[in-house]
């Protein structure tokens, strides 16, 4: 009976304190904490995208860039020597930024359409395509008649592994953000 009485004091003594102002604080944090962890994973992962983001555009206007100043007369062959140039100046790029090239110097690559080969690289953990097209058309109206410049696209889809959809959960329990690769395009005219 001793000792349960001591219990009993022990415990009052406990919620007298949880009574006062720190119980309020105490769950005004427990309320705040999951909604602050979220906000600060979603900044950190949201501007992780856009800055890969924008290093996959800088290295594919880099790429079309390049591309556009290439003679078009290897075009014919099944493995163009400047569509793998190309290649080779968009895998650098992404390795200097120090961006993960998912294998791309070794990637298979294969003539999509006329005029457009896809590599598609797997490796390192990861998985992406480049596309090089170096017979793109765009339409312009040059007094009044329409003409069609021949330009060079490169297009990369790059995959992205977010951290947000795992941390949103704590809030919403069985939500599912995901978004899917991050897409880089860039064209350039051709000079040949």
């Amino acid at each position: 009976m001793l000792r349960q009485n001591k219990v009993d004091e022990m415990l009052g003594s406990h919620c007298s304190l949880l009574r006062q102002n720190h119980a309020a604080a105490i769950v005004e944090f427990a309320v705040a904490l999951p909604l602050l962890v979220v906000l600060v994973v979603g900044i950190f992962d949201f501007g992780g995208a856009f800055n890969l983001k924008q290093e996959l555009n800088n290295a594919v206007r880099e790429g079309a860039r390049f591309g556009a100043a290439q003679p078009t007369n290897d075009l014919g062959l099944s493995q163009p020597p400047s569509v793998d140039a190309i290649r080779y100046l968009v895998d650098s790029y992404l390795q200097t930024a120090h961006i993960n090239d998912c294998g791309l110097r070794t990637a298979t690559w294969a003539l999509a359409t006329s005029l457009t080969w896809q590599f598609n690289a797997t490796g390192n953990g990861c998985s992406m395509t480049l596309t090089v097209n170096r017979g793109f058309a765009v339409q312009e109206t040059v007094s009044g008649a329409t003409v069609y410049i021949m330009c060079t696209t490169v297009h990369v889809s790059y995959p992205y592994q977010w951290h947000f959809n795992q941390v949103i959960q704590l809030i919403v329990p069985g939500a599912n953000y995901s978004l899917g690769n991050i897409p880089g395009d860039a064209t350039a005219v051709n000079v040949d």
